[in-house]
């Protein structure tokens, strides 16, 4: 990360309730940060000037100043407060890669988005963008729930050590380099979560035998816990990270992450990405799509070192 954090705040310029400004102010409040707001937007009907001439250039700069000014008017509460925050409206499309773009032009450390959480199913709506960006991203990503971070915020770093999805080796540190150094800077506290399945392992070891053989399966469960146990409290001792804050659980990662997370009243996940051809190729540690849009909490997306973000 750069000296000065660089926060860029996704707005939509259709909510009239943006939680991802107030995560940016408070992360910036700690931090001394440097906040930027922004709106990327586009209308298919005046976007080509060749077919609807100057009143279509017209309409565009119009679009883009009114958004640049309510910019400002969201501006104003946070600069008065002491933060240092600029704004841009500009005119693009998509607004994934309009993101992505913009966040690679500032060298931004943060990408702040509002996601939008369904108490009614219990679950996130992640939008097309939310997940273009989970993929294609390269600063670290945050997607903000609507609900305000704990006075001493819970973070939870999910890590996967024996690299099951084919994680670089790195990915798990800079995993928790980021949930250590969030949970530092913000006076919270920090949690490292893995599970592993057993019962996936001895269908994977069947499926790939020739002929089915009997399987020792208390040896099995017995060997696979020795050795997650083993990586997981070897990369936390290089973090420092007392085992009293070290989970290491055997089942599926979906409910046992949901499960902790609401047992800590956790803030934050933070976990590791790649970016793959297509949706079903996106790794996130051991977790899936439907781990991700369950998560009561905000979700931080960290990417492997020298990602490089493809723009369409």
């Amino acid at each position: 990360m750069s000296e000065q954090k660089r926060i860029l705040v996704v707005v939509d310029p259709t909510a009239s309730f943006h939680p991802s400004i107030e995560r940016a102010a408070w992360l910036a409040r700690h931090t001394a940060a440097h906040i930027e707001l922004f709106i990327s937007d586009y209308a298919p009907q005046v976007a080509d000037p060749r077919a609807h001439g100057a009143a279509a250039m017209d309409t565009r700069a119009a679009l883009v100043e009114r958004h640049r000014r309510r910019l400002e008017q969201l501006a104003e509460p946070l600069r008065a407060s002491g933060l240092t925050v600029d704004v841009e409206a500009r005119w693009d499309y998509p607004l994934h890669d309009s993101i992505v773009r913009k966040a690679e032009d500032d060298a931004a450390d943060f990408v702040i988005k509002d996601t939008h959480y369904h108490s009614v199913l219990k679950r996130s709506i992640f939008s097309n963008t939310d997940w273009s960006l989970i993929r294609n991203c390269a600063g670290t990503l945050w997607l903000v729930k609507p609900r305000p971070p704990g006075q001493r915020p819970c973070f939870v770093a999910a890590v996967d050590p024996l690299h099951e999805r084919d994680k670089p080796a790195d990915l798990d540190h800079r995993i928790i380099t980021t949930a250590k150094t969030l949970a530092g800077e913000l006076h919270g506290e920090l949690h490292v979560f893995h599970a592993y399945d057993v019962a996936a392992a001895i269908a994977m070891s069947t499926d790939s035998m020739t002929m089915p053989i009997a399987l020792p399966i208390n040896e099995l469960a017995d060997a696979m816990r020795a050795q997650h146990t083993e990586a997981v409290e070897a990369l936390c001792k290089k973090h420092g990270i007392p085992p009293e804050r070290t989970h290491v659980h055997q089942g599926g990662t979906r409910q046992l992450l949901l499960t902790l997370t609401e047992q800590l009243r956790a803030d934050a996940v933070v976990m590791g990405a790649l970016s793959r051809s297509g949706l079903k190729g996106l790794f996130l540690g051991n977790t899936a799509e439907d781990v991700l849009d369950r998560l009561h909490c905000d979700l931080v997306i960290v990417k492997p070192a020298g990602f490089e973000p493809v723009l369409s």
